[in-house]
């Protein structure tokens, strides 16, 4: 399993799949993904920066970089 580091808080989110789980049978899951937001930039948030960004407007990557303040 390989690993990508949250472009909100900087910690390492595992990510499933890939070469790295092809001969084995661990079962852990991705904690994260990668948004494209309405600025046209795409960022990889885990699950709980995922939480924390705003849901009454479009998010910009304005507010991932909020997310480390």
């Amino acid at each position: 399993m390989s690993s990508d580091p949250c472009d909100g808080c900087g910690t390492d989110v595992p990510v499933a799949g890939g070469a790295g789980n092809f001969w084995t049978f661990e079962a852990t899951t991705t904690g994260g993904v990668t948004l494209e937001l309405a600025d046209g930039t795409e960022h990889f948030l885990c699950f709980d920066c995922i939480e924390r960004l705003p849901d009454d407007r479009e998010v910009t990557a304005d507010d991932v970089a909020a997310l480390s303040e």
